[in-house]
């Protein structure tokens, strides 16, 4: 056997490892890890629902979830109030999108002690292009998402709190003034 070979046979199978301490609650990595990538991909899954135009699909993904603004504000709560608020709040365009792309990043994520609960804090960018409106950042900022898992639904979100921290031309992208908010 290569020394290679010998160094992976002798570490011990993810089964038998048991990560403990602070964050850990107790799940095997393959638990966490499990967990992490159904958080992630709802995280991933709002920035391609919101940039299809896809309000409905927002409004179910907080489904069972608060939305808050900047200052911790509830500004809807449930699905069908989250699709009226990005209904009323955001330009489509003919493709039935706002012609926009975000990009979800730096994802830090922490467990609850009970491992059914978790929280996470990312940054969001904004971008957008129209025919008449150049390639460009239009917003960047934070999110601040909370989640649950039961055995019937997985994971989900609970709360989500949008926290804008760069502001560009949003003229195009949204129905109203972000900072007269």
């Amino acid at each position: 056997m290569k020394p290679l070979g010998r160094l992976i046979s002798a570490l011990p199978s993810a089964d038998r490892i048991v990560v403990s301490g602070p964050g850990s609650c107790g799940m095997s990595p393959p638990n966490r890890v499990d967990a992490r990538n159904a958080i992630e991909n709802l995280l991933f899954s709002y920035a391609e629902r919101i940039d299809a135009g896809d309000f409905a699909g927002v409004g179910e993904l907080f489904a069972r979830a608060r939305v808050l603004g900047p200052n911790g504000d509830v500004v809807g709560t449930g699905k069908d109030e989250i699709k009226t608020i990005f209904e009323r709040s955001t330009r489509v365009y003919e493709d039935g999108s706002p012609m926009t792309q975000h990009v979800t990043t730096n994802v830090i994520l922490t467990f609850g002690s009970d491992g059914q609960t978790a929280s996470t804090r990312s940054r969001f960018t904004v971008m957008q292009a129209l025919p008449d409106f150049p390639l460009q950042c239009i917003i960047t900022g934070y999110y601040e998402d909370r989640f649950r898992h039961d055995e019937a639904e997985g994971w989900f979100f609970t709360e989500r709190l949008m926290k804008p921290k760069l502001l560009g031309d949003l003229s195009r992208h949204l129905k109203y003034d972000l900072a007269d908010v």
